[in-house]
């Protein structure tokens, strides 16, 4: 698998780990669109190869695809990329493209919904949980079909950054677990 990151990596180190060893699956590959991303110098530490490849490269077929063969890349994993997918390879990675979106969709979704963005959102509606949504890629941003959800509940005096620890937690305990029940189911 390969997995595209835009931040701290903490889901991709997490990701690397969990299926280090394993017989379901590999990280063979980070992709960034930041060569300053936290989450490089974490796949690096840890032995998987990692390119970064800019918006316009991510965009170009004459680039990406080639990449992603290269390292024989059969499941993408979206953890924290920031980017929005082109259309040719989410045709390209049908059914085998997945994104972790930190809140539970349809709420809180489409573009400009990341991050923190997203936790403020959670808050400013007054909400009384939040969770993470596993969900495939389609060409609708954050609108293709819920894989799985998890929830926590939130407080009222909860802040925004309160908000994305409680969430950050649900990522770091399923998110992996996941992708490997969907590679079993799968593959």
């Amino acid at each position: 698998m390969a997995i595209f990151v835009s931040g701290g990596g903490t889901n991709c180190e997490n990701i690397i780990k969990y299926f280090d060893g394993s017989d379901v699956a590999r990280a063979a590959l980070v992709i960034s669109n930041k060569a300053s991303a936290g989450a490089v110098a974490k796949a690096e530490r840890l032995g998987v190869p990692v390119k970064v490849v800019l918006k316009a490269g991510l965009n170009d077929p004459e680039v990406i695809l080639p990449l992603l063969k290269e390292y024989s890349i059969d499941f993408i994993v979206l953890a924290g990329y920031l980017l929005v997918i082109p259309g040719f390879l989410i045709d390209e990675y049908d059914h085998r493209m997945i994104n972790l979106h930190p809140a539970l969709l349809p709420k809180f979704g489409g573009i400009g919904m990341y991050g923190h963005h997203v936790h403020e959102a959670v808050k400013a509606a007054g909400e009384t949980e939040t969770g993470m949504t596993v969900h495939w890629v389609t060409r609708d941003v954050d609108g293709g079909s819920i894989i799985a959800q998890f929830r926590t509940p939130i407080d009222p005096e909860d802040t925004p950054d309160d908000i994305a620890a409680k969430e950050h937690v649900l990522e770091m305990e399923h998110f992996p677990q996941v992708i490997e029940k969907l590679l079993l189911d799968c593959f």
